[in-house]
């Protein structure tokens, strides 16, 4: 095990046969893990994974590619569960357990999960765009059932944004957001402006043309956009309904 009394050093990875890159990889996400800032330096990894700088930069390049290798194998971690999960017959479940998920992911792996989402990273890994795409299709399950407010696209960079936004504060600022139900809270707020009625108040009966507050034309024009996307219409031209869904993406956006 690795010396707890100094964060910053990792004991040399031991046991069977690994390949250096891995080995390297693998060093580098355990000192970011344990650092008190969430960095690392080149040298500190060399020793601790037992190889000098050449092995290092003939495999990442520099520091930054280290890093983002780090950060890689990160959102491969995030996105295993998503991967192996079943959608369930209800995706508003689905959605609420996809943001519980991220959440605990996010407070397990503090350091990992700042780095993951640092500013200084400007290309998103195709893992991120992956988790991004898994979410846009929850939404679009639940607008296939009438439950969305707004356009599975929109609806989506409003959860992903929220949920990271209170997630960084988690971890940023643990002595200030103490309080444990925050982001449930965050969650339930989102959710009751992305979804309908019905699906966010317990007990309420669905929303129907005379009921108050009914989504109205916003839910519908979603709803249709998301059928359309799944089954096109023999009756339009690839064009046609690309437009007709840009139509009614604008129109499910006003809700």
């Amino acid at each position: 095990m690795s010396d707890r009394t100094n964060p910053g050093k990792a004991a040399p990875v031991t046991g069977g046969p690994v390949g250096t890159k891995a080995r390297i990889l693998a060093v580098a996400a355990e000192l970011v893990a344990r650092s008190p800032d969430g960095d690392v330096s080149t040298r500190a990894v060399c020793e601790a994974a037992g190889v000098g700088a050449p092995a290092l930069y003939r495999h990442f390049g520099d520091k930054e590619g280290l890093l983002s290798a780090v950060v890689d194998h990160g959102w491969e971690r995030y996105l295993a569960a998503k991967r192996e999960r079943h959608p369930g017959t209800d995706p508003v479940q689905d959605l609420r357990d996809g943001w519980d998920g991220h959440t605990e992911f996010a407070l397990r792996n503090p350091n990992l999960y700042r780095l993951m989402h640092s500013p200084a990273m400007r290309t998103p890994p195709a893992a991120a765009l992956e988790a991004h795409r898994i979410l846009t299709g929850d939404l679009r399950r639940a607008a296939e059932q009438g439950k969305l407010r707004l356009a599975p696209g929109l609806a989506a960079q409003m959860i992903m944004s929220a949920n990271v936004g209170v997630c960084l504060m988690l971890v940023s600022r643990p002595a200030t957001f103490t309080d444990e139900t925050l982001s449930r809270r965050v969650r339930d707020a989102v959710h009751a402006v992305v979804f309908t009625p019905d699906v966010t108040t317990p007990g309420a009966r669905p929303a129907t043309p005379d009921t108050p507050d009914t989504p109205g034309v916003p839910a519908t024009a979603a709803r249709l956009g998301a059928q359309l996307r799944q089954n096109p219409s023999p009756a339009f031209t690839p064009a046609e309904t690309a437009l007709f869904t840009e139509w009614l993406d604008r129109l499910s956006n006003t809700g």
